[in-house]
């Protein structure tokens, strides 16, 4: 198989739905919450999984995380603190957020700037995970390299067994949540003909201003 070929022979015709600046509600995150809503309704998998990217030395860099929470306008997640990310994030404040939902032919985009979340809310979330995953938290050197997937498995068993009474499991100081607070949103509904719609919403002077980009 010549994977150019296969490449460049790829094709999809987009004939979900159509979206226009007057079908979509003021509030950006009230139209993300509708178009989220959309794709767990349709089964789309795991739909609250986006690529966060952020910048390392005017590098920019990215990978997918789960989203877990949208409050009072922020987008929550939860991660390593000492991972690239984490110091990645230390040094600039802005990223961005990209979901796709490719069975309903739709992207979002998200643009923003980063801060923690207050220890009181990692709290709460981290002893909502399953133990397993507490554990994970707990003994995973995020980021750091490792010889091989044995000195891993050490490592967890290590810590599953100073946790084998079942008593309650502390969440770390290096592990916790972050909420982007968004100043631009695309919205991207696939058409035929590569004639997509993207609207957007802008934020200037505290306010929302909403425009449609060409494709």
């Amino acid at each position: 198989m010549d994977l150019n070929q296969t490449l460049e022979n790829l094709r999809i015709s987009y004939q979900a739905a159509t979206l226009d600046v007057c079908d979509c509600l003021k509030e950006p995150t009230k139209q993300f919450d509708l178009w989220f809503e959309n794709a767990v309704v349709s089964k789309c998998d795991e739909p609250n999984a986006f690529v966060l990217s952020t910048i390392h030395q005017n590098q920019p860099r990215a990978r997918v995380v789960l989203l877990k929470g949208v409050h009072q306008g922020e987008f929550v997640f939860f991660t390593n603190y000492e991972s690239d990310k984490g110091n990645e994030i230390e040094h600039n404040q802005n990223v961005s957020l990209t979901f796709l939902w490719l069975p309903l032919h739709r992207q979002v985009r998200i643009e923003g700037t980063i801060q923690k979340v207050d220890a009181a809310t990692s709290d709460t979330y981290f002893q909502k995970r399953p133990r397993g995953s507490q554990i994970g938290a707990v003994a995973s050197p995020q980021s750091q390299k490792v010889n091989n997937r044995e000195d891993l498995e050490k490592i967890f068993e290590t810590k599953e067994k100073e946790f084998s009474n079942g008593e309650v499991i502390p969440r770390p100081s290096h592990w916790g949540g972050y909420k982007i607070s968004p100043n631009f949103f695309e919205f991207w509904q696939g058409r035929d003909n590569r004639m997509h719609d993207r609207i957007c919403y802008e934020k200037k002077n505290g306010a929302w201003e909403i425009y449609r980009l060409a494709p």
